[in-house]
C-alpha cells in the first residue's frame, strides 16, 4: 500500500526516485493532495534552477570568523 508515510520514509532514507513514484501515484488517486504536489515539486528538481544564485554569500558564510562578518551577513539576510 502506497502512502504519504511510506513516501516520507523513502525520502528520508535517500530513496528519492521511489518516493517520487509513490507521490505521483498518490496524486493520480487524489489530484487535490497538496502534500503530494509539494513533494513532487521538491523531488523533481524544479527548484534546482536557483542553485548557485548566491554562491558568493555562501562562501562568505562558510569562512566567517569575526563578529563584523557575522553582522554583515545578518544585514545581507535581512535585505
Amino acid at each position: 500500500m502506497q502512502t504519504l508515510t511510506l513516501a516520507n520514509i523513502y525520502e528520508l532514507q535517500g530513496l528519492k526516485d521511489e518516493a517520487l513514484d509513490i507521490y505521483k501515484n498518490i496524486l493520480k488517486e487524489n489530484p487535490t493532495n497538496s502534500e503530494a504536489k509539494i513533494a513532487i515539486k521538491r523531488l523533481s528538481g524544479e527548484r534546482r534552477k536557483f542553485l548557485n544564485v548566491n554562491t558568493q554569500m555562501k562562501e562568505f558564510f562558510l569562512k566567517m570568523e569575526a563578529d563584523v562578518e557575522f553582522n554583515e551577513f545578518e544585514r545581507w539576510l535581512l535585505k
